[in-house]
């Protein structure tokens, strides 16, 4: 183990925060939301949510991108495979998402071609080793892939090769959250691999403009419990501002070459998100100039059924955007396990029910 990783999961570092965090006395309960599958995973990993005070909460919000794919992106991504023999290209814990009574997986065993890749670059070589199939890279994520989405289609990808854009950004979301009747969040954990692209500016104005407070943390132990000690620092003092506790990975102004290809190949656009529905200005889609790379409008695929965001008895909904608990949910740990997943949220390695489930506490074992 590195020096560096070694200093972010020094016990003794760790447990000074807990103790930090522990002489404060807000004299009410605080609610802090997350919104990353990463740090979810290392919160239930290192059972952080056992160590802190009882007035302290900490809930998982919409920070998995393959569970707010909304299931009408999943229908045509079933749809380009079984209607019009496209190879899809798409990253492995999406093929398992659910969309109604479908998904990647289903389309597979029906003959489809879907295949597994780690980034669009790996589709388009599929694209160029394959000329006689056309290739359509299911894009989905948050501005941390989205950046790699673009720098491929602003290098002029082989003519066999298109996308399916389902990237979405994660400001405009927490409006959308701070919106919600009866969901109260007193601050947020931001994603330090979200904001290494696109810097604290955006979360600045939404911070000032919600008079909320957050803090970018990274994802070790102490990574974590520094951002939760900040972050209630923050709050008893009354700031609505953002605090870096990664700076070695997160500038202020972001990565500009990043931002630079993401503001060049798309447009940012009114999307739809599972569980929140649709939030102005949280989607993004490729701009005029490269629509040639537009799946949607080169097999001229249509998305009007009505498909609900959960299958029934499942509340992934509810549960990415804090509402309630993964626990609670009656399917939790009996019908729903990471073998035979009923919703988005028990599926990918970034999903809240997958972590708890995974690193749950004896009481939840049968």
């Amino acid at each position: 183990m590195s020096d560096v990783i070694e200093r972010y999961r020094d016990p003794r570092l760790f447990e000074s925060l807990v103790r930090r965090i522990g002489r404060h006395s807000p004299g009410r309960p605080l609610t802090l939301m997350h919104v990353c599958g990463t740090h979810e995973n290392a919160v239930a990993r290192f059972g952080i949510r056992n160590l802190l005070p009882d007035w302290l909460r900490i809930i998982a919000g919409p920070g998995c991108p393959v569970c707010v794919c909304p299931p009408a992106d999943i229908h045509a991504a079933v749809q380009l495979a079984l209607d019009h023999d496209a190879v899809i290209a798409t990253f492995g814990d999406m093929v398992n998402v659910p969309a109604d009574d479908v998904s990647l997986a289903d389309a597979r065993a029906d003959g489809g071609d879907v295949r597994v890749v780690y980034s669009a670059a790996d589709a388009a070589t599929i694209a160029r080793e394959e000329k006689d199939m056309q290739v359509v890279f299911f894009a989905v994520g948050f501005e941390t892939t989205a950046c790699t989405s673009a720098a491929v289609a602003l290098t002029q990808p082989p003519e066999n090769f298109s996308m399916l854009v389902s990237h979405r950004l994660i400001p405009p979301a927490l409006d959308a959250l701070m919106r919600i009747d009866g969901l109260c969040i007193d601050g947020f954990l931001l994603p330090g691999h979200v904001l290494a692209v696109t810097g604290t500016g955006s979360y600045l104005e939404f911070c000032e403009h919600n008079s909320t407070a957050a803090v970018v943390a990274g994802f070790e132990a102490v990574d974590i419990m520094l951002g939760i000690s900040s972050l209630v620092d923050m709050i008893i003092r009354g700031e609505s501002d953002v605090q870096n506790a990664y700076p070695r990975a997160v500038r202020s102004d972001g990565n500009e070459r990043a931002l630079q290809a993401t503001n060049q190949a798309f447009d940012t656009v009114d999307s739809a998100w599972r569980g929140l529905g649709v939030i102005p200005a949280s989607g993004l889609a490729l701009r005029k100039d490269l629509s040639h790379m537009d799946a949607m409008g080169r097999f001229d695929i249509r998305t009007d059924k009505v498909i609900a965001d959960d299958p029934p008895g499942c509340e992934c909904s509810s549960v990415m955007t804090g509402i309630k608990d993964a626990e609670s949910c009656a399917l939790f740990g009996r019908a729903c396990r990471p073998d035979s997943p009923k919703g988005p949220c028990m599926v990918s390695s970034e999903g809240t029910c997958r972590n708890r489930y995974l690193f749950k506490e004896p009481e939840y074992e049968e």
